[in-house]
């Protein structure tokens, strides 16, 4: 086992947001790791909740070591990054509010890093609500995505920030998160290529687990994809401004593949409507990346709106009578 020169091996950051019952049950999975709790801590941030989650982590305090803090609401981006500025671990582990941990899910995380110091290494997700048409179709399309880009696992390309660990050292020198994304979407693949284009390796350990209760409608199902497109459009300006290189686009057969992954998996749900929502999830991306690049394109640049705002003044100033007439 590693033994960590920093007080914690682990620190486990959480983002949460006017969620205090799905963290409480997080925090409760996180009760039961079967990694020692001198090893590791808890860092909650509460991104500007309306209510103290004080009483939250007062339930699990006596049985995990926990720091809350407060920040005004700037986003997820934001919070992990305030939470990574405050941490003592060696090793940074993310998870979001509505994820539930399984026990080994710290120990398998530190089995990797013996292995491999200095990589970024990501866990693997688990449909917490298998009821759930849109929240299994929502997961179907994150594991079709991490077959895709992280296989071989020593290869990985993409982890999302739900089930990821990091170097806080390394995790610092990069910068964390970027906080210029307009929404929470697409900042998890942004630092997974840019912790790539520095040259640190990315490697995929499925054994690292948490389940994801994240409850969706038709509607929430379409705006998350919608957003995802605002994010990757996003991200593409990004990489752009940091000379990354182009972006290949994917080939037919991934969009091809994509539609078949449903047919291939183990679900009791509609196989037939569980690949129409993947079309549909593709649709919603495709229309939030063009509604995203439409908007900012549209916006005129500072100087043009400064000009615009001196030609607005100048107009005033001449409709109205000047004290002399």
């Amino acid at each position: 086992m590693l033994i960590p020169s920093d007080p914690f091996l682990f620190s486990v950051v959480i983002p949460t947001y006017n969620r205090p019952e799905r963290l409480l049950k997080c925090l409760e999975a996180l009760t039961q790791q079967t990694l020692s709790t001198d090893c590791w801590e808890v860092i909650i941030v509460d991104d500007g909740s309306q209510e103290s989650l004080e009483s939250v982590a007062a339930t699990v305090r006596s049985h995990i070591q926990i720091h809350l803090i407060r920040q005004s609401n700037t986003g997820p981006a934001t919070a992990r990054n305030t939470g990574a500025a405050n941490a003592s671990g060696r090793y940074l582990v993310f998870t979001d509010d509505d994820c539930q941990p399984l026990p080994d899910w710290l120990e398998q995380f530190a089995r990797k890093f013996e292995q491999k110091t200095e990589g970024l290494i990501g866990g693997h997700t688990l449909n917490a609500l298998p009821q759930n048409i849109y929240s299994t179709a929502s997961q179907l399309l994150i594991d079709y995505l991490y077959k895709y880009y992280n296989s071989p696992p020593r290869e990985a390309t993409f982890f999302a920030s739900n089930n990821f660990a990091a170097p806080r050292e390394i995790y610092q020198k990069l910068g964390g998160f970027d906080t210029s994304f307009p929404l929470a979407a697409g900042e998890d693949r942004e630092f997974c290529d840019r912790w790539l284009q520095h040259g640190y390796s990315m490697d995929y350990a499925s054994e690292a687990q948490i389940n994801h209760a994240h409850e969706l409608t038709l509607r929430s199902f379409w705006r998350q994809h919608f957003n995802y497109g605002r994010g990757a459009f996003h991200f593409h300006q990004v990489r752009a401004k940091r000379d990354a290189g182009k972006i290949e686009v994917e080939p037919l057969s991934f969009y091809s593949n994509l539609l078949i992954y449903p047919f291939l998996q183990e679900t009791h749900k509609s196989k037939l409507l569980l690949s129409g929502l993947f079309v549909l999830s593709q649709v919603a991306n495709l229309m939030g990346f063009f509604w995203e690049r439409f908007n900012q394109l549209s916006e005129p640049t500072p100087p043009k709106r400064l000009a615009a705002k001196e030609e607005e003044v100048q107009l005033k100033a001449e409709k109205i009578p000047s004290e002399r007439s």
